[in-house]
């Protein structure tokens, strides 16, 4: 019961993308069938005005100065020798038992048979 109720949400929402596809489709066409529109007229552009100075920034020589190199810490050098990696145990081996020759394959169900739905034919003219 649920793989059809999924396969008809599916079918839902697949009919309802091709249909928003549809009136899309034809709103664009509509609209490039119109007559020619008038043109906007231009706006005039807005000039900005300038912004305020700020006094009360600081300059570049009021900033404290920058710490020199022979302030910063000192790291340190790799002339120590690091310590070896441990060893790793070794670990077996996995071995699989021989496969069999010929191996039976389980039987697969056959497909039902789906029944076709009648065709109405016109009555016989006489």
């Amino acid at each position: 019961m649920a793989p059809s109720s999924n396969c008809s949400i599916l079918f839902v929402i697949i009919a309802l993308f091709s249909l928003s596809s549809i009136t899309t489709s034809h709103a664009a066409r509509s609209l490039l069938q119109l007559p020619n529109l008038p043109t906007i007229p231009s706006l005039p552009q807005p000039t900005m005005p300038q912004l305020p100075t700020i006094s009360n920034l600081p300059t570049a020589t009021t900033l404290p100065p920058l710490p020199s190199i022979t302030s910063l810490p000192t790291l340190p050098t790799a002339n120590t020798p690091l310590p070896s990696l441990p060893t790793l145990p070794s670990v077996p081996k996995m071995t699989l038992p021989p496969m069999p020759a010929n191996i039976p394959l389980p039987n697969m169900p056959s497909l039902p048979n789906i029944p076709t739905i009648p065709t109405l034919s016109p009555p016989p003219s006489n």
